[in-house]
């Protein structure tokens, strides 16, 4: 197993030492003990590199943090039930975001043609955002 200090991990998982941190903070990501008496340093392992890609993941995929400590700790345990209801859970607030931004789409497709077409006076779009 190859040790890395905390800096070689952040740049190994693609993030910052205060990320690092931070999800250590969270407790997210373990803090090993510091090595020897002369420079006590932390030492991490290509497990660490795997779990901070994990949490990115999951980032991306949208879940909050606290979202991704409960789907971490599933990690040692084998409840496909649980997984899937966060998994479900996450699917149908992105659906709700999907619906947002396709209405708020819609709405500013309706305002940019009102603008093209209008004749005189203010433009329809600055006026929407006036009276928001």
């Amino acid at each position: 197993m190859t040790e890395m200090t905390i800096g070689r991990l952040a740049a190994a998982a693609g993030v910052g030492v205060e990320t690092v941190r931070y999800y250590q903070r969270r407790g997210l990501l373990g803090q090993p003990a510091r090595t020897g008496l002369r420079d006590g340093v932390r030492r991490y392992g290509e497990r660490d590199v795997q779990q901070l890609r994990f949490i990115r993941a999951a980032q991306g995929a949208g879940f909050t943090l606290d979202q991704i400590g409960a789907l971490l700790d599933l990690d040692a345990t084998d409840d496909r039930a649980r997984a899937r209801a966060l998994a479900a859970e996450q699917i149908a607030a992105l659906d709700a975001k999907i619906a947002a931004l396709v209405t708020a789409r819609d709405a500013l497709v309706r305002l940019a043609r009102d603008c093209a077409t209008g004749g005189s006076g203010p433009c329809p779009i600055l006026t929407a955002f006036d009276s928001a």
